[in-house]
């Protein structure tokens, strides 16, 4: 009775400071939901002197916080203890070793949209298209696709078991982790002066590398361009609108509104459109960013979108950090592109709809490309 006791007044101590820090709308929160609150205290109470092991208020509270986010019903909106965020923050500053896929969720399972070649994945045998099961034996139904995809990264040289659904059966693979580098723009000239550029990703600097492609296609006196967005999960939104100069006129390129319906754009103020006929070759996996930048030349007429629905990303997240070094990734905005269409989950249909298949022998979507591009500059 006493260890009872004892466990319920620690309960109620810190349940006291906490009730202390609560201010403003969050007190407001607490005194309209008392019935709530009061449940939540209780089945704390109950795990505390009942649950047949010694479970920390620590580890109650933090599930409760990761309740509250899950139950949001977002995979994109995450929280992340300590150990979670510092593997997320080697994630983004390039620090961790990877196997070489993007990861989309799909009616809630984790779909393998894009194998970067000549990466560990890719030799492995991994294929676009697989749903990942488990990862070193772990289901990912009992994961987010944040720490799904955290398990696949570690060390370069270590090891990840994964196992994936294809065809209905499930095939395990041992791929070897290494360092992911991905070159984020690419170009050559194709027949007949039609230049190719192909953005792979939106990371910060993508915006001086596409400068120095689109420079030496220049030197080549192209008349027509194909710009390649397949397969572009996004990245990094200021990066698309530097980008966006070279191909939409002076504008907005795309309008982002929060919970409150306030609507602010985003603009391309610095046109530098480069004059000659453009073609965007598009997925199901071209995402988020790189679906600003499709979004936007469509609505302009800048170009003509060729190939295949686009995946349907369009929320804003942001990482708010938290006392103890937790953080929370919330969708906070979604985007609207310059004629204020929302595409999230709806993807942005092509001008042109052409699909590609494992089975093809050839790029028919860049066939396509070509044969529109060529046409337009006989018709010059």
């Amino acid at each position: 009775m006493f260890v009872k006791n004892k466990t319920l007044r620690n309960i109620f101590i810190v349940l006291t400071i906490f009730s202390f820090l609560i201010t403003g709308m969050v007190g407001i929160l607490f005194a309209t939901n008392y019935q709530n609150i009061g449940k939540l205290l209780q089945v704390m109470a109950i795990i505390k002197t009942q649950y047949l092991e010694d479970v920390p208020i620590k580890q109650l509270m933090a599930g409760a916080v990761r309740g509250m986010v899950d139950s949001l019903n977002d995979p994109y909106s995450v929280y992340m203890d300590q150990e979670e965020f510092q593997e997320f923050r080697q994630h983004i500053e390039g620090s961790i070793g990877g196997i070489g896929i993007f990861v989309s969720v799909q009616e809630d399972k984790f779909v393998v949209y894009s194998v970067i070649e000549g990466t560990p994945a890719s030799r492995a045998g991994l294929k676009k298209g697989d749903i990942i099961y488990k990862v070193n034996n772990v289901l990912a139904s009992e994961m987010d696709v944040d720490e799904t995809v955290a398990k696949m990264r570690g060390e370069p040289g270590t090891t990840v078991k994964v196992s994936v659904v294809r065809e209905g059966s499930i095939k395990d693979f041992t791929v070897v982790r290494d360092v992911i580098d991905i070159p984020t723009v690419e170009s050559e000239v194709l027949s007949d002066k039609i230049g190719y550029l192909r953005l792979n990703l939106f990371a910060s600097n993508s915006d001086e590398a596409l400068v120095e492609h689109l420079d030496k296609l220049k030197q080549e006196k192209i008349e027509g361009l194909i710009l390649d967005l397949r397969d572009n999960p996004g990245g990094d939104l200021e990066s698309a609108i530097n980008i966006s100069r070279f191909f939409l006129p002076e504008g907005p390129v795309v309008y982002i509104v929060d919970n409150k319906g306030r609507m602010k754009s985003m603009d391309n103020n610095q046109p530098e459109e480069l004059g000659i006929p453009l073609v965007v070759l598009i997925n199901e996996g071209s995402a988020s960013a790189s679906e600003v930048l499709a979004g936007a030349i469509k609505d302009t007429n800048s170009g003509i979108l060729i190939g295949e629905k686009t995946y349907g990303k369009a929320l804003v997240q942001v990482l708010i950090q938290m006392r103890g070094k937790d953080a929370l990734k919330l969708t906070t905005a979604k985007y609207l592109t310059p004629n204020k269409n929302d595409i999230q989950a709806k993807g942005i249909e092509p001008d042109i709809k052409v699909s590609l298949t494992a089975e093809d022998k050839e790029d028919t979507q860049l066939k396509k490309a070509l044969d529109v591009l060529e046409k337009q500059l006989r018709s010059q």
